[in-house]
């Protein structure tokens, strides 16, 4: 992932949504104002959202009200209403985004706009409110609606958020915000935590561009403001056409398509069903830091992933280079089915504590992607030079010390096991092998099977397994092939990795 988009709420910021203030239009404190907000929120029957219940903790409804109509929230209106009766009176209550509600009412104050732009630009949401008598009979619509006033929410930056972007940013992770509120809100918000707050792209700007053109765009967007949920998952479509591998973080209904569009849907336990569902992981804690530490330990997962696959088909393949070559010369088989089957069973051991081995920094400092090219070219490469010690040992065994059966197949099982568990400390890391320690495992465990495989032949019961005793001269030329090989690995890695080059590393 080199993408994280992100909602705000519970992720940047605490979550925890606080009613601030219920003020008139004239920007004063209302008592008025805040009983139409209660009952507008006490009475919606849609889903459960944190503002409602932010309003709820302010107070309690008045009594003696019964609703006898709804006309629910949707994201195109941004608005919801309700319509109570007292007394025979009917009373339509709306609430929702400012400018949404403002352009069902008729006149208001000059000076609502700028409060509007002054309380957004300190990071208040600010939502309106708005009410209208109906007549006897009438069917209750949006329109000619009579401002009341304000309602401020406030949700501070989470703390340590900004250490968390930063780490982030050195993992070669790009955060995005996404959000349905205002660009000013948004800003603030940015600015406090750490984020570019420059490239800021609107809802109704996306609704004009055509998808090439927010391809480019998308790119260079820090914040992507009052947007809806289509428009969210075509923000995570647009960064995907453009090579980028995407995550996306949402806990909300409005978040479902973008966790299903994103390449890591992630969301946390608390969210509703929909969400949880849509989402590739579910976070047990709704926590920045807790996603970095997944992408580092991923990260670590995925070098050792490739380290396990580098050593056993570069391997294998050169093993099946060598056994089909030396089957047209030799008399004999070069190893019997045993020895092979011991072979792979040791050198399995150290390719196991190879998933708990160190990896070099620059692994975990930027996402690197699956590229089946690299990795045939790393097994085409280190498996012929293998293949090139194979035969050098071949050579050695038939025509330099004149072998027999027993004694080829003992000196070419020690130097077929002994090159691979060499090739796996030279290639695990780009470094030179000497300046990149391995983990303890892997260490001990290719220590061990080092220590095991030379001393197989003079073992008790060895002959079972059809090795017979090397004479010390003879094992010292073998370990000595062995040494060279992991001094041209050394020189073949450095000549692999200047170049060849992995997709997105």
């Amino acid at each position: 992932m080199d993408i994280l988009c992100t909602d705000k709420t519970g992720t940047l910021t605490l979550g925890v949504v606080k009613l601030d203030g219920a003020l008139g239009a004239d920007g004063s404190p209302s008592d008025e104002v805040l009983q139409l907000a209660l009952l507008n929120a006490s009475l919606q029957t849609g889903l459960a959202n944190p503002l409602d219940e932010a309003i709820l903790a302010a107070g309690t409804p008045p009594a003696g009200y019964a609703k006898t109509d709804e006309i629910p929230y949707d994201f195109t209106r941004k608005r919801l209403s309700v319509v109570v009766e007292k007394d025979g009176v009917r009373r339509l209550i709306t609430k929702g985004a400012l400018e949404n509600v403002l352009g069902v009412c008729g006149p208001v104050p000059l000076t609502v706009g700028d409060q509007y732009v002054a309380w957004s630009a300190k990071g208040m949401r600010v939502l309106g409110v708005a009410t209208r008598t109906l007549a006897a009979g009438e069917k209750p619509e949006e329109r000619d609606l009579t401002f009341a006033g304000f309602l401020l929410f406030f949700d501070p930056p989470k703390p340590g958020v900004r250490e968390t972007l930063v780490n982030l940013a050195k993992l070669g992770v790009t955060v995005k915000l996404i959000t349905g509120d205002n660009h000013l809100v948004a800003a603030h918000l940015a600015n406090e935590v750490g984020l570019d707050a420059t490239g800021i792209l609107t809802g109704s700007q996306l609704r004009d561009m055509s998808d090439e053109a927010l391809w480019h765009k998308a790119e260079r967007t820090s914040l992507f403001v009052e947007v809806d949920p289509n428009q969210k998952e075509r923000i995570i479509q647009a960064l995907q056409k453009m090579g980028h591998t995407v995550g996306y973080m949402g806990d909300g209904i409005n978040d479902a398509p973008a966790l299903h569009a994103a390449d890591v849907g992630i969301s946390v336990d608390s969210a509703v069903d929909v969400a949880k569902e849509s989402a590739d992981f579910v976070l047990l804690e709704h926590d920045l830091d807790v996603l970095r530490q997944g992408i580092e330990e991923g990260r670590r997962t995925f070098a050792n992933t490739l380290k396990y696959i580098f050593t056993t088909t570069s391997a294998n393949f050169g093993n099946m280079f060598s056994m089909a070559g030396a089957s047209l010369f030799l008399p004999f088989l070069p190893l019997l089915a045993n020895q092979i089957l011991l072979n792979n069973f040791l050198s399995d051991i150290p390719g196991m504590a190879i998933a708990s081995d160190d990896v070099d920094r620059e692994w975990i400092e930027r996402p690197h992607r699956w590229d089946i090219t690299y990795i045939r070219n790393f097994m085409i490469l280190f498996g012929l030079v293998s293949s090139v010690f194979d035969y050098l040992t071949f050579g050695v065994l038939l025509w330099g010390v004149h072998a027999s059966p027993e004694e080829f197949r003992t000196g070419w099982f020690i130097e077929s096991l002994l090159t691979e568990l060499v090739v796996a400390l030279v290639v695990r890391t780009r470094l030179p092998f000497y300046r990149s320690r391995p983990g303890k495992w892997l260490l001990i465990s290719t220590i061990a099977v080092t220590a095991l495989t030379l001393t197989i032949p003079y073992l008790p019961g060895s002959r079972l397994l059809g090795f017979i005793p090397l004479p010390l001269p003879l094992l010292g030329l073998v370990v000595g092939i062995t040494l060279l090989y992991a001094l041209s690995a050394e020189v073949a890695k450095r000549y692999f990795h200047a170049h060849f080059h992995p997709a997105g590393g």
